[in-house]
């Protein structure tokens, strides 16, 4: 749901969500505002999703478990748009365990866009201040793994420009009555792959999961520290690394250190580039319009390299 659940009821969608999974009810402790006020009482509307990563789905012919791996062959996942309603059993993969992000907040919520006006989109957010004081925002619709995180928590180059990050994933996007587009941030944190996050890629976000972070999937250090591929970090003599499958794990083992889809769970507020940061959680989304977003950028997977601008006068 919106991160401001209580105080935008006009911009939140009350989500209840049915888990067995310990990993999934601290992780969207993090990424969403999660608390009674929807009881006893749902808003009309109100979604519900099922996730179960470490069962199937009911009924069952054997005892149900929880707390073991997920069982590819009895995976099932599904969308009732119409319905607003998710399914999503035995499945390990991150998306699918926490139904807020993607398959709520994009994919579900899509639907509810086209029904009631406004548009959910896969952008980034970001804020531009220049030299002179002028902040401009703008909104950048990449696929997975080409970069939003790095370039909505990106450190500016030239002399006297900010950049403060808004959002890093999903933006809910809708006209004024002055027919500017603007956007709200749907995430109160960030959920990410960690292969590829390193100090030289990306050092606001290194700085951000330092602490109250949930790591999963990646390789760990004797010193219990974190570690995957091309983290750019020297380890201290002595100290050895433990790969994700828990098995002791060198630099140039066959074997990843870290699974290609380890992530990381961290609240957005700890991001000193977020525009959230410092105690000013939220502070932009309790206006009453959000923000207006210029321009537009749009990218795909290489080998398509070259992006394309787009100004809201040619939208």
């Amino acid at each position: 749901m919106h991160p401001n659940f209580p105080k935008t009821p006009q911009k939140a969608k009350a989500v209840v969500q049915l888990t067995d999974s310990p990993y999934v009810v601290a992780s969207m402790r993090i990424m969403t505002c999660v608390g009674h006020q929807i009881f006893p009482s749902r808003p009309p509307g109100t979604s519900s999703a099922a996730s179960t990563p470490s069962a199937g789905p009911c009924p069952c012919e054997n005892p149900l478990s929880t707390g073991g791996p997920a069982t590819p062959r009895r995976t099932l996942v599904a969308h009732v748009p119409a319905e607003r309603r998710i399914a999503s059993f035995s499945s390990g993969y991150r998306g699918n365990s926490l139904l807020g992000k993607k398959c709520f907040a994009l994919h579900i919520a899509s639907r509810m866009a086209r029904d009631e006006g406004w548009l959910a989109e896969h952008m980034l957010i970001l804020g531009v201040t220049s030299p002179s004081g002028r902040k401009r925002y703008m909104s950048a619709a990449f696929p997975s793994a080409c970069g939003k995180t790095n370039l909505a928590m990106m450190t500016p180059a030239l002399p006297g420009w900010r950049i403060h990050c808004v959002g890093d994933d999903i933006a809910w996007m809708k006209f004024d009555a002055e027919g500017h587009l603007r956007a709200i941030n749907t995430e109160r944190g960030f959920f990410r792959v960690a292969l590829g996050t390193s100090a030289k890629t990306n050092p606001n976000a290194m700085a951000t999961i330092a602490c109250n972070t949930i790591f999963t999937n990646v390789g760990h250090t004797s010193d219990s520290g974190v570690y995957w591929e091309v983290l750019d970090q020297s380890l201290p003599s002595g100290v050895t690394l433990t790969s994700w499958l828990g098995q002791l794990w060198s630099p140039g083992d066959t074997q990843p250190c870290a699974h290609p889809n380890s992530c990381f769970c961290t609240p957005a507020h700890q991001c000193s580039s977020a525009a959230m940061a410092g105690g000013a959680w939220g502070a932009r989304w309790r206006l009453p319009r959000a923000v207006p977003c210029s321009p537009a950028i749009s990218r795909g997977h290489p080998p398509c390299w070259l992006s394309v601008l787009f100004t809201s006068a040619q939208l």
